[in-house]
């Protein structure tokens, strides 16, 4: 409990950008106050996992991702996560992408 204090008194401070590492998993930099646009500029509506939460997106709607990089946004389908669309990098932070080019 005194770590999850501590750590939102460390997120409440403002702008800051960290690494984390957890055994057996890859390295997730999380980049607090950042973030960049998804546009769904595909034919359908789509539904996706952001790594944090569900959103839907209509066609030509756009939402807000964090940057936490190296995390996964897949697709969802009633709830649940599916396959993986793509892997958030540094280089996406701050810009507005199309889901068409993101689509493997």
């Amino acid at each position: 409990m005194k770590k999850v204090i501590v750590i939102l008194a460390v997120l409440s401070l403002g702008l800051i950008s960290f690494t984390t590492k957890e055994i057996g998993k890859s390295s997730i930099e999380i980049n607090i106050g950042e973030s960049f646009s998804l546009i769904n500029d595909t034919k359908d509506k789509v539904s996706i996992h952001t790594g944090t939460g569900f959103v839907s997106l209509n066609k030509g709607s756009k939402t807000s991702i964090g940057c936490n990089v190296g995390k996964e946004v897949r697709w969802a389908e009633s709830g649940k996560k599916g396959d993986v669309v793509f892997k958030i990098t540094k280089d996406m932070c701050g810009k507005t992408l199309k889901l068409s080019e993101l689509i493997k």
